[in-house]
């Protein structure tokens, strides 16, 4: 008989994530541009950009010492990486071989973080009752 009212749907907020994290490395690159180093500024970008966003996925694990162990443990890790990985010179293009690398190094990160989460004293669900 009578028709409800339908509610309008109410919008989540737009998450500026990606660009947040864009726009806090790119000052990385011009600095190894400066510097004449490009290829190691795109391979420290990378492993920057990705270590951040594992970091943005687990922020709930903020308050254990054992995460930032882990990212600390990561970095240093990648430290070869960045003397290491020499990008090629030619007509592939950047994201042709940046992006799978990016891709694997998050998964390298987070794969990292969980195996940190199962070990942890207090157990996998402990971050979930500190909150």
């Amino acid at each position: 008989m009578f028709e409800q009212l339908e509610k309008p749907e109410e919008k989540d907020a737009t998450d500026y994530t990606g660009l947040k994290i864009g726009a806090i490395l790119a000052p990385v690159i011009f600095l190894f541009n400066y510097f004449g180093k490009v290829e190691m500024g795109l391979t420290v970008f990378i492993v920057l950009g990705a270590t951040v966003f594992a970091i943005k996925l687990n922020w709930k694990l903020r308050r254990c010492v054992w995460f930032w162990a882990v990212i600390v443990s990561i970095f240093l890790l990648h430290i070869p990486l960045f003397l290491t990985v020499q990008w090629p010179h030619g007509s592939t293009p950047t994201i042709a071989y940046a992006m799978p690398m990016g891709i694997a190094d998050f998964l390298v990160i987070m794969g990292a973080i969980r195996l940190g989460e199962r070990f942890s004293s207090k157990g996998p669900s402990s971050h979930d009752e500190e909150e």
